[in-house]
């Protein structure tokens, strides 16, 4: 099938687990026949993308014209706060700057709708703007290929209204993948600017499409979204990812690794309390948390008040070249996400012949078992069945064997052949089962 698959990152061009999934998701559907145009925002594509595995629009090169302006009552209500300071992730007082003078010019401009716009594609304080702006390049891009689309595909809430305008242009079926919810990152039923553009996504689309069960139920309980519209399609994991022939282990010292995003969702606190019980019991431990994010700084600060921040390592950022090296050093591998939609960096843990344990709230519990399983609350659980993987190589061994055959099936795909199976059941439905809300 001819597919348009709008996405926010793709590789080099990442920050977390979206940009893995999108490539991991095309380079298997590719495999299977299909050919897709991914748009993405960034403004410049690196030549390390893989052009040979999807057709790449650059949204920043395309011109827009007065026809293809977006008309959607949510963002005739929304007032956008300019905030005047570099508060958001991933964006440089520098670019933040630019970014802010670029706006500045464009909102003065009486041509606003007959420019390119330029799209940083980060997460950063023109957020908002940059999501409207991608809806209407996406009408353009779309008229551009009118009968050459069979089926459009949307990445998480920040191309959900690009895919909106563009299934007005094309009249074809609207699938809107979520990788995660407002509810993950935030745990409360919020009733901003992002849980409406998600449920106004879910709503448009033909189906969504949910990385797990456990987003399933947030879809259903905190959306309002009918079951009958859900379909769940677990996440892979790239087979060949990482091949680890020597460890880098050191028998009198033990380490344990954290990696993701440093956010409320995925935990750290819970982390650093299980660190600090831990290291009651067993001083030779270092403990590596790899990520950025707004807790960063209170973490440093925890540790601190802890008495623990010898013993923590904080990277920042890493690309899959250091996180190969940091995977080489690690002992256990703990992922404490309060609610994870999926949680790929477990299976690339567990490839990379790691123990894992990962918290009772996340997707990717769904399709493992040779981890250890605690809710993230359960710091005595956590710490305990940390502290067994280091003290007992029988099981630490246990479950570095089980734990990679098992990570070795969990693969795009499989992930691929459901969504095929998807995309036929779209094209064979001949009225849409779009919800309206009441």
């Amino acid at each position: 099938m001819r597919i348009l698959m709008f996405g926010w990152e793709f590789p080099p061009n990442i920050s977390g687990g979206l940009g893995t999934a999108c490539y991991g998701l095309c380079e298997a559907l590719v495999k299977q026949g299909h050919k897709i145009t991914f748009v993405m925002p960034s403004s410049t594509i690196s030549n390390d993308q893989k052009e040979n595995i999807v057709r790449i629009i650059n949204a920043s090169d395309i011109e827009v014209t007065n026809s293809c302006k977006i008309e959607n009552e949510l963002f005739k209500n929304i007032n956008f706060i300019r905030v005047g300071s570099n508060i958001l992730p991933y964006t440089s007082p520098n670019q933040f700057a630019q970014s802010k003078r670029e706006y500045n010019t464009c909102a003065d401009n009486q041509d606003l709708w007959q420019k390119r716009y330029k799209l940083e594609g980060g997460y950063g304080a023109n957020l908002m703007d940059e999501v409207a702006r991608y809806a209407i390049v996406a009408a353009e891009i779309a008229t551009s290929l009118k009968n050459e689309i069979d089926v459009i595909h949307c990445h998480d809430w920040l191309t959900y209204l690009a895919g909106i305008e563009a299934r007005k242009i094309l009249g074809v079926k609207l699938a809107v993948h979520v990788h995660a919810t407002q509810y993950d990152r935030s745990k409360s039923d919020n009733q901003g600017v992002v849980s409406k553009i998600e449920k106004e996504g879910m709503l448009k689309a033909d189906m969504v499409i949910a990385v797990s069960n456990h987003t399933k139920n947030i879809i259903i309980e905190k959306y309002k979204i009918p079951e009958s519209k859900i379909e769940v399609v677990h996440n892979g994991v790239i087979s060949d990812w990482m091949d680890i022939t020597e460890r880098k282990k050191n028998d009198n010292l033990k380490v344990v690794t954290f990696l993701g995003r440093i956010t409320y969702q995925k935990g750290p606190e819970y982390f650093v309390e299980m660190a600090h019980q831990l290291l009651k019991c067993n001083d030779n431990i270092r403990f590596i948390m790899a990520g950025n994010g707004d807790l960063l700084e209170a973490m440093k600060e925890k540790v601190n008040q802890l008495g623990v921040s010898h013993k923590f390592i904080f990277t920042g950022f890493l690309d899959k070249n250091s996180i190969q090296e940091v995977f080489a050093l690690t002992d256990a591998y703990v992922m404490p996400s309060v609610s994870e939609p999926f949680g790929i960096s477990l299976l690339e843990a567990m490839l990379s012949k790691i123990p894992v344990v990962i918290s009772k709230q996340s997707g990717v519990a769904e399709v493992v078992n040779d981890v250890i399983k605690v809710d993230y609350w359960d710091i005595d659980a956590m710490a305990n069945a940390v502290n067994g993987i280091i003290s007992y190589t029988e099981l630490s061994n246990f479950m570095i064997d089980n734990g990679l055959k098992e990570a070795k099936n969990i693969t795009w795909h499989n992930a691929a052949k459901k969504v095929t199976i998807l995309y036929r059941k779209l094209s064979n439905t001949h009225n849409l089962y779009t919800t309206t809300e009441k």
